[in-house]
């Protein structure tokens, strides 16, 4: 089973693109974030084309996640409990295998110094909390999406971890440490404990072409999940332009499992 994750970075800009990679990579289940459209702008008859069903929790403008699946599926949960006032950030489903996928879009934070910096830190807090009321780490859980923070120095191409930045900061790894201690193992990690694995580059000043890049979007699974991942990839490929078509500034992650 292919399971994926991608910030597309506004689903009406990127649409063409995403259709390309589904066709290409086919995948059987899809955590997408920062749609950037209201739920009439979402072109549900393109995924349905291609054989995907389709549940969002949107937001005009911000934010939007959504959830695409091979198999029909409902919204479990929509938006994090607490949290409605920071936007469409959470959405979560159950498969028929029982296996439970929840994808977010973390706040950025902006800087240390603005307000929504403590904001990030209050959504993270109630993320953990969500988990404890909501799931069990003995489930089979997939809890992807753009994190937007680097746990480590490995996670950034600065030689320099100056953790007074955002991203990098104490409290904020400390909150991705708390959701890692409720059960979840960070996949690509766990394979791959020497490799950055990049997954967001600036569009500005040649930051993909010169590989300064963050790993901040991640596919992380409970221990049952851990033994049975067989690769976690990101897919730097959906990071170039392809066919004059401009790409997200994420590119997608896919992990394939034996389910």
């Amino acid at each position: 089973m292919r399971i994926a994750t991608w910030n597309i970075n506004g689903i009406r800009a990127r649409i063409e693109f995403v259709e390309m990679w589904l066709k290409e990579r086919k995948p059987d289940l899809v955590g997408l974030q920062e749609l950037k459209a209201q739920e009439e702008q979402i072109p549900v008859d393109v995924f349905e084309r291609l054989g995907y069903h389709l549940i969002s929790h949107p937001q005009k403008s911000w934010n939007g996640v959504a959830i695409l699946a091979r198999e029909p599926i409902d919204i479990l949960h929509k938006g994090l409990p607490g949290q409605e006032g920071a936007g469409s950030r959470l959405i979560s489903t159950n498969l028929q295998s029982g296996l439970k996928f929840v994808t977010i879009y973390c706040p950025n934070g902006k800087s240390v110094a603005h307000p929504d910096y403590q904001a990030k830190l209050d959504w993270y807090d109630d993320l953990r909390g969500y988990l404890s009321d909501f799931h069990r780490p003995t489930d089979d859980l997939i809890l992807c999406g753009d994190f937007n923070v680097i746990p480590s120095q490995l996670d950034g191409w600065d030689d320099e971890d100056n953790q007074t930045k955002i991203f990098r900061t104490e409290e904020e790894r400390d909150r991705v440490e708390a959701i890692l201690d409720f059960g979840f193992y960070d996949l690509y990690r766990h394979l791959n404990p020497t490799q950055p694995g990049f997954t967001w580059w600036d569009y500005r000043a040649g930051g993909f072409p010169s590989n300064r890049g963050l790993r901040i979007d991640f596919m992380l699974g409970t221990s049952t999940l851990r033994k049975k991942v067989r690769c976690v990839i990101p897919d730097k490929d959906w990071r170039r332009k392809v066919m004059d078509l401009t790409p997200s500034d994420h590119c997608p992650v896919y992990a394939d499992f034996e389910l």
